[in-house]
């Protein structure tokens, strides 16, 4: 049987925090942020002090970056629509990280939200 990408996804927010919009902007300040979209997308817009890290990137970009030691602190990831960050928020899990988050719906819902 094989899957298909968004047979990932919905595995993946199985077994992943996803929050809403307004609980991201209550963690902002005890929180890092990493905005998993292609570089055009972040630079297109971005939620403030957000990390930009593309998703196929992510594992090998996590030692680069000296706010991503402690393998206890809050992440919240984010994309377009929660697909990406889902499978993002999983990777992170899987390498050890211990609170971390996807929000729900991603960067389009940030907007809707925030606007």
């Amino acid at each position: 049987m094989s899957l298909t990408a968004m047979d990932l996804v919905k595995q993946a927010k199985s077994e992943i925090n996803e929050i809403s919009c307004e609980d991201a902007t209550s963690m902002l300040d005890s929180a890092t942020v990493i905005d998993v979209r292609e570089p055009a997308e972040y630079e297109a817009g971005h939620i403030a002090n957000a990390l930009p890290i593309p998703r196929g990137m992510l594992e090998f970009s996590l030692n680069s970056h000296p706010s991503l030691t402690n393998l206890e602190q809050a992440i919240i990831v984010y994309c377009k629509s929660g697909g990406r960050s889902a499978l993002a928020a999983q990777t992170l899990q899987t390498m050890g990280y211990q609170h971390v988050y996807s929000i729900a719906g991603g960067f389009d819902a940030w907007l809707q939200t925030n606007n």
